[in-house]
């Protein structure tokens, strides 16, 4: 797939801005739904736009490790959704629990430090042995189909009480197809940035829609919910248009006296074996972005410098937002759709996050994008993500059993939604997915290498 910016091209200063945006539209909606997700469940109040901060601020940090070789945005990690809710279910106080969500974070950062030491010491060698393209493929495939169940949800959803599920449909609709028309018939900028002009679509659709609604009293035009911006200005002052999110750790400062070793080793417990398997996706998500930008990230800048940059950015990110970090699949679709790669990009994403983080109109603005706008921009981006999975599988021979068992127990386990609970600890589809597709790899790949060496004879 050539790119129109490479990983070490600059676009100029002004696309920059705009295609760094688009970078921050793509990875909005699910960096912020982590924190949301874990306030409906524990009754916490984590800030949505700390979460953005610490998503920018994790990233640079990957950025430094890559040694600027790497074009992934780092983002809240869904993973981690149970193990957060037991920080704040396990602790004597709020304030323990938000410190709970830091040691936590800290706790799974080592254990990518770990990995690293690791792989810098043996190679990245085995994994190519472990998890070839037949193993691979169809793990990057399932992490986009296991997204397809929420993008459909957010394409019929209305932020508004009553409202339609074909007006939502229709708005999430107008969103993909600019979005797609703009991808394959833009020119120059339109090309570049398609899911901004389809976001703008949607939007646009949604409010005349609203207004319709709003003008003959049918709430079931009205699927856009303009509340937070009316909030934000119903007292002006200048909170309202700058804003300190309130980070993590000063959330924290008060938990360090009510601290207590069962709640430690909890928190060890809920964290620690969720951080392997988000090794497995780790793994995934940059053989896919490998093969979309024609350079192994595993052995340039290599796996261990991922890995490190991933573990330190997601300690740094979950400092100031509660969020432990990992890549984004959303991310990569953006790169894969967009054909930049350029980690410039990445940089000035990162920033704009950091900064849009302090300016409450905007973060009011973006919350006010309807779910199913989102969900049409979604539909492109899993989408891209399942296929770019299956185009690794166009050179593995399967009219081999022993290959199409292998793909076979991969797809169907991940599609089925297999997935495995052990209290505290979920063994995600994703990662089960690519465990069965492992085990049954070197199962059946016993009886080839025995047929090689009869051959060889």
């Amino acid at each position: 797939m050539k790119m129109i910016y490479n990983v070490k091209d600059k676009p100029k200063f002004g696309q920059l801005i705009i295609f760094a945006f688009q970078q921050l539209l793509a990875i909005m909606a699910a960096t912020i739904a982590v924190p949301m997700i874990v306030n409906g469940a524990s009754g916490s109040e984590m800030s949505t736009s700390a979460a953005l901060f610490g998503a920018g601020v994790g990233t640079l940090v990957y950025v430094l490790f890559t040694k600027a070789k790497s074009p992934v945005f780092l983002g809240s990690s869904f993973a981690f959704l149970g193990s957060m809710m037991t920080a704040f279910a396990g602790a004597a106080s709020m304030a323990v629990g938000y410190l709970g969500l830091i040691i936590g974070a800290i706790f799974a950062g080592l254990v990518y430090v770990v990995l690293a030491i690791i792989v810098k010491a043996v190679g990245v060698k085995w994994i190519g042995k472990l998890m070839p393209a037949v193993v691979i493929g169809p793990t990057v495939a399932i992490i986009g189909l296991s997204l397809a169940g929420n993008a459909v949800g957010d394409l019929q959803t209305s932020n508004i009480e009553g409202g339609s599920t074909y007006v939502a449909l229709i708005c999430g609709l107008v969103t993909l197809a600019v979005t797609m028309l703009c991808s394959v018939y833009g020119k120059k900028m339109a090309r570049l940035i398609p899911f901004i002009i389809g976001i703008l679509a949607g939007y646009a659709v949604a409010t005349c829609f609203y207004f319709i609604g709003k003008a003959s009293g049918n709430t079931a035009l009205m699927v856009i919910n303009y509340d937070a911006l009316v909030s934000n200005f119903s007292n002006i002052s200048f909170s309202s248009f700058i804003a300190l999110p309130d980070f993590t750790f000063l959330k924290a400062l008060g938990g360090f006296s009510e601290l207590s070793g069962s709640y430690f080793g909890t928190i060890a417990v809920a964290f620690i074996p969720v951080a392997f398997v988000v090794f497995a996706e780790h793994i995934a998500d940059h053989k896919n972005l490998s093969s979309i930008i024609e350079h192994d990230l595993l052995e340039d800048p290599g796996l261990s410098r991922t890995l490190l940059g991933d573990g330190i950015g997601s300690m740094a990110g979950a400092f100031f937002g509660g969020c432990p970090n990992t890549t984004y699949g959303e991310s990569v679709g953006c790169v894969a759709i967009t054909k930049n790669a350029s980690v410039a990009t990445i940089v000035c994403t990162a920033v704009e996050a950091i900064i849009i983080a302090f300016i409450a109109p905007f973060v009011a603005f973006l919350s006010t994008i309807p779910s199913c706008v989102m969900g049409g921009v979604c539909i492109a981006l899993y989408g891209f993500i399942a296929v770019s999975g299956l185009k690794m599988l166009q050179k593995v021979d399967l009219d081999d059993n022993r290959n199409l068992f292998t793909a076979s127990v991969i797809l169907i386990a991940g599609v089925g939604g297999l997935a495995l609970n052990f209290g505290n600890v979920t063994i995600t589809e994703v990662a089960c997915a690519l465990i069965l597709g492992i085990l049954t790899n070197i199962m059946l790949g016993g009886k080839k290498k025995k047929e090689e060496e009869t051959t060889e004879e």
